[in-house]
């Protein structure tokens, strides 16, 4: 059986693998609110065509999609926007006001990003970034809310990821779009025990006062189900919210555990083996029969991203 590359949610929400790496590695979704639709996430530029691959399965005119929606510029999440605002002629692009001029102007997240991967690499991955009319830009604020047709989503601003982090409330699911507010939880993971979630503290903006405030802004809430980026929705996310930030507590007194044992040369790789045995004790303490190697191809990436986040976070405060 192939992997389902659109899944139908409840709620008129669709989950679309974005195709970037690996399958169950990052979601967009395509919700529709009476005769007008919405895509949350964009992936990256080669999710493009997959997105409007199922506009045209479903017989879904492209004006009628309203809004282009990434919670953050982060190009997993926002890599694809230029490409499908070009595609999607009456779209508009609601972004967080302190990102919305990378998306006008990618200039400076596309030369961050092939500075750390290389050009070739980089292309691979994204793809080609496009800018955005600015006249075609919308930045809501925190509290600010649209309609989708008969349908209203609200704007929470979630900084503690990155700065330019909002996520999206979708009362007619008692769901939230989290981005990576709320973590990332690779179905490979789940057991009986439930999803397997973590934190994400990639480069360059972590900041773990922040993100615990944000989650539990996101629970006062009360959602029944969050739809995450990194991977899919889950549901009764209360307890998952617990562990997460129990995490996010752990990940800072390993962090400031590893910085006291080596200099600023090793910490990088002295973080990431510190995590590295953390989540896969974790993942086994949660009932995770995967091999050791399984293990290090579903979270190596994140491994890695991790490890480099918390050393800026820790230079940071060194510097502050």
């Amino acid at each position: 059986m192939s992997f389902p590359i659109y899944q139908d949610l409840d709620h008129d929400i669709t989950r679309i693998d974005t195709a970037m790496v690996r399958e169950e590695l990052a979601a967009c979704y395509l919700l529709r609110g009476g005769d007008e639709f919405a895509v949350i996430e964009t992936g990256t530029h080669h999710t493009v065509p997959i997105v409007l691959d199922l506009l045209a399965q479903r017989g879904i005119d492209r004006g009628r999609v309203k809004y282009v929606i990434p919670t953050h510029v982060h190009l997993d999440h926002a890599g694809g926007v230029g490409g499908l605002m070009q595609a999607l002629p009456e779209a508009t692009l609601l972004v967080h006001p302190r990102g919305a001029r990378h998306m006008i102007d990618p200039a400076r997240l596309v030369a961050g990003a092939t500075a750390v991967y290389g050009e070739a690499a980089f292309r691979e991955t994204y793809g080609e970034i496009l800018p955005v009319p600015e006249q075609r830009v919308r930045t809501p604020g925190d509290g600010d809310e649209v309609t989708v047709g008969d349908r209203r989503l609200v704007f929470l601003d979630t900084p503690g990821h990155a700065n330019h982090h909002f996520c999206v409330y979708d009362p007619a699911s008692a769901g939230i779009f989290t981005g990576d507010t709320f973590g990332l939880s690779y179905p490979p993971l789940t057991t009986e025990k439930g999803p397997f979630i973590l934190p994400t503290t990639t480069p360059v903006q972590f900041d773990p006062t922040a993100l615990q405030a944000s989650i539990g802004k996101l629970m006062k809430l009360q959602p029944a189900r969050m739809y995450l980026t990194h991977y899919g929705p889950v549901e009764d996310p209360g307890p998952l919210a617990e562990r997460l930030r129990g995490m996010v507590d752990d990940y800072v007194d390993l962090a400031e555990r590893v910085a006291g044992g080596v200099g600023d040369d090793r910490l990088e790789a002295a973080l990431r083996s510190a995590l590295r045995d953390y989540l896969f004790r974790h993942a086994r303490e949660h009932g995770c029969e995967l091999s050791d190697q399984r293990l290090d191809a579903l979270l190596g990436m994140d491994l890695t991203l991790n490890s480099q986040g918390l050393a800026v976070w820790l230079r940071s405060r060194r510097a502050a």
